[in-house]
């Protein structure tokens, strides 16, 4: 559960990097990163300082080996980011409603980058015009949800647990479950 104050994390589990969880599930990974990357932007939700959710467009970046969600200055979801670093980022559906690419969720901490050098050198890397606030994340779950027909197949994963597979039909049967 998270704390009051937005520090701790779900199942007493702490965020992970990019790198750190890329490292433990690669498939899923790079499932995640193309589907990213693949249309933009993506949508960012945020806590309000009332506690209700604010919902933003956003552009991700893998870079240096980790996940980067860049903002403009003093941006309301940068204000809502630095009052409580809780985070739920969804992707992009493209052009079509075709689920068979799948369709991916982050939830986590976003942590703000203020080293110079690091800003100067996103900055660069990215034509980004400055200035501009940029946060790592640090993930605490990943779902990622596609159809193999004539099943919706979910892939959840969260630190320190097995990736979980969960295969739903239109029946009556009960949703089947692996743990890898």
């Amino acid at each position: 559960m998270w704390t009051s104050d937005g520090t701790g994390a779900a199942g007493g589990a702490e965020g992970v990097r990019w790198a750190v969880f890329a490292a433990g599930q690669p498939r899923l990974a790079r499932q995640v990163e193309e589907r990213f990357t693949a249309h933009g932007p993506h949508v960012l939700g945020t806590v309000r300082r009332d506690g209700s959710p604010r919902l933003s467009g956003i552009e991700a970046d893998f870079r240096f080996g980790e996940l980067w969600l860049g903002m403009m200055v003093r941006s309301r979801k940068t204000l809502d980011l630095r009052r409580d670093p809780r985070f739920a980022l969804h992707t992009d559906p493209g052009p079509s409603s075709d689920m068979a690419s799948g369709d991916v969720r982050l939830a986590g901490r976003a942590v703000e980058a203020t080293d110079p050098a690091l800003l100067a050198r996103f900055a660069a890397e990215t034509d980004t015009p400055e200035p501009f606030h940029l946060f790592r994340t640090e993930l605490t779950e990943v779902v990622r949800t596609y159809v193999d027909d004539p099943h919706i197949v979910l892939e959840t994963w969260r630190p320190g647990g097995p990736l979980r597979v969960i295969r739903r039909g239109n029946g009556a049967e009960p949703p089947e479950e692996v743990t890898r």
